[in-house]
């Protein structure tokens, strides 16, 4: 589990995510968890059949418990998902864009990094970047990206977190809104995953639903 760590820690420090701090009133400790993939079944002690996820891996995280406890909760509500997925059916064309990062491409008021800071076998850490964990990090990011994409929504896009969908009632339609999106993107520099990107097609997946 250390090797899980150190990685984490230095990929954190090479991109400049995080930076060493030796002087802070706020300190969360981390800890490893598995990352959970797909589903499958387990035979219990008993001879039953269980469901359970397979493990296919280990990530560090953050227990930032206790600066959640001594935080002023922002309400900012995420979208409704039943409302969202009606919005986005019954279109001829879609695009469907995916954020990289997420919270990562959120600064931190220099202010306010060093209560991220973290602790682990190599040292004392500070995020420059939302972490996860925080529990403002989903209102925060969902402000920012309606922020961003306020004259778009409703009309021909509708997001949620970093899942961006696109859509227009024929093929140029749907083209010309991607470009005001993509234009968009590169105005406030936010980037996306590309290879988890969809372009043009009549149907997709969103939020687990299928849409077309």
């Amino acid at each position: 589990m250390m090797e899980v760590v150190k990685a984490e820690v230095l990929r954190l420090l090479d991109v400049g995510i995080i930076y060493p701090i030796s002087d802070s009133q706020w300190v969360s400790p981390t800890h490893v968890v598995p990352k959970k993939g797909g589903m499958t079944v387990i035979q219990n002690e008993k001879g039953e059949l269980l469901p359970s996820r397979t493990v296919t891996g280990w990530r560090m995280v953050v227990d930032y418990r206790k600066l959640n406890e001594a935080t002023r909760k922002d309400h900012f509500p995420l979208p409704f998902i039943d409302q969202l997925i009606e919005s986005l059916a019954g279109h001829a064309y879609y695009c469907f864009l995916d954020g990289m990062s997420g919270y990562f491409q959120i600064h931190v008021d220099p202010v306010d990094q060093e209560k991220t800071t973290f602790t682990c076998p190599f040292g004392t850490f500070a995020f420059r970047r939302m972490s996860f964990g925080l529990c403002n990090a989903p209102a925060t990011f969902m402000r920012c990206m309606i922020a961003i994409f306020e004259k778009f929504i409703g009309d021909f896009m509708e997001v949620f977190m970093d899942d961006f969908s696109i859509f227009g009632e024929s093929f140029d339609e749907c083209l010309h809104n991607l470009e005001k999106v993509l234009i968009r993107c590169e105005e406030t520099h936010l980037a996306l995953s590309w290879e988890k990107c969809h372009f043009m097609v009549k149907e997709g997946i969103v939020l687990g639903h299928k849409v077309s």
